[in-house]
């Protein structure tokens, strides 16, 4: 016998009730998720305020003259700490060139020798590699991606640092230049191997991905068109992998570009512009980044003058940061032309 109409819904209502709170449940979520989003994006936001304003007094008082050459940042720095200005200078002098100079040199030798050891790497891992030698490559790597940096300073520090002091400095180079900058193991060299080696298995573990993700019938074309493998690794998957190396080597730029612990031990800990005209010297020569300042420097954060011009290193640095992001995305976007994923 057929139910009344009424009973039918009253059955059924248990089912829409259910259906009912876990719809509200998912609003609720969702509601929550998009608040994070938002306080997120509002506390970036924020801190990006702060840097800039506290900034500002120190680029007011120096304008463009801020980023350019002249005496000593570390002299001007500790002047800041003890209060008491330069001869002539307001207590706000300041001029980063030798940071900024530090900054680039290290960042930029250190980039480029690991963008082709990184490329060469993952070519040898995804086309040459056997596969149980490429399975148990692949969690090293991301487990050395994952290494604290402070532990690859405590290695510069401890073994590199006096190998390259022993092996690599004559007496003669050190007496060369003793009458501007003293010589010893912490220098420009050790603190550009050591980034290397830690940016490194970030840009393999990319630019392999990508080599892998390259379709397997654009490299049997290629093949049975008659070309090499070496030719078809540069042809077909290297030209393919390219936006993922790029982006990689972008995110491995910004890494780099905000490093302090590990430069602040291994680079020297001063505030010298190395001057490539020394000759070989020049790679010997201590200097030190923005960010490794920034570090050095950070308990004078309770004097307003210094804690002013740490904040305009650190604008310096965000917007160098912004500005690398902005490119990796860019580069991440042409991998949509192969049909790859970064």
């Amino acid at each position: 016998m057929d139910l009344h109409p009424l009973a039918t819904v009253r059955a059924r209502s248990p089912r829409r009730t259910r259906r009912w709170a876990a719809g509200s449940t998912d609003r609720r979520v969702e509601l929550l998720l998009g608040a994070l989003a938002v306080a997120t994006l509002a506390f970036i936001v924020v801190m990006i305020a702060t840097v800039f304003i506290k900034a500002w007094p120190s680029f007011a008082h120096n304008g463009l003259a801020w980023f350019g050459s002249g005496g000593d940042p570390d002299t001007q720095l500790r002047a800041m700490q003890e209060d008491k200005a330069l001869p002539g200078h307001s207590i706000y002098y300041f001029r980063s060139w030798p940071l900024i100079w530090g900054t680039i040199v290290t960042t930029v030798a250190a980039v480029l020798i690991a963008l082709v050891a990184s490329t060469l790497a993952a070519i040898f891992l995804t086309e040459f590699a056997p596969p149980a030698l490429r399975r148990t490559l692949d969690p090293v790597i991301r487990l050395l991606a994952a290494v604290p940096s402070v532990i690859y300073g405590l290695i510069g520090i401890l073994a590199v640092a006096p190998w390259v002091n022993e092996n690599l400095l004559s007496n003669s180079r050190k007496a060369s230049v003793e009458y501007v900058v003293q010589l010893n193991g912490s220098n420009l060299t050790t603190a550009v191997l050591i980034l290397t080696i830690m940016i490194l298995p970030i840009m393999v573990a990319i630019s392999a991905n990508a080599f892998a993700a390259v379709p397997a019938s654009w490299r049997e074309g290629s093949a049975a068109l008659g070309v090499n493998r070496w030719r078809t690794i540069w042809r077909v998957s290297l030209r393919a992998a390219r936006p993922a190396i790029a982006a990689a080597t972008v995110l491995s730029t910004a890494r780099a570009l905000g490093e302090a612990v590990m430069l602040a031990m291994v680079s020297g800990g001063r505030g010298f512009a190395a001057n490539p005209l020394d000759g070989i010297t020049f790679f010997f020569e201590p200097v030190r980044p923005l960010a490794a300042t920034i570090f050095q420097n950070s308990e004078g954060l309770t004097i307003p003058v210094l804690a002013h011009t740490i904040y305009a290193m650190a604008a310096v640095l965000l917007v160098s940061a912004a500005m690398l992001s902005l490119a990796g995305w860019a580069s991440k976007q042409q991998l949509k032309r192969y049909g790859i994923r970064a």
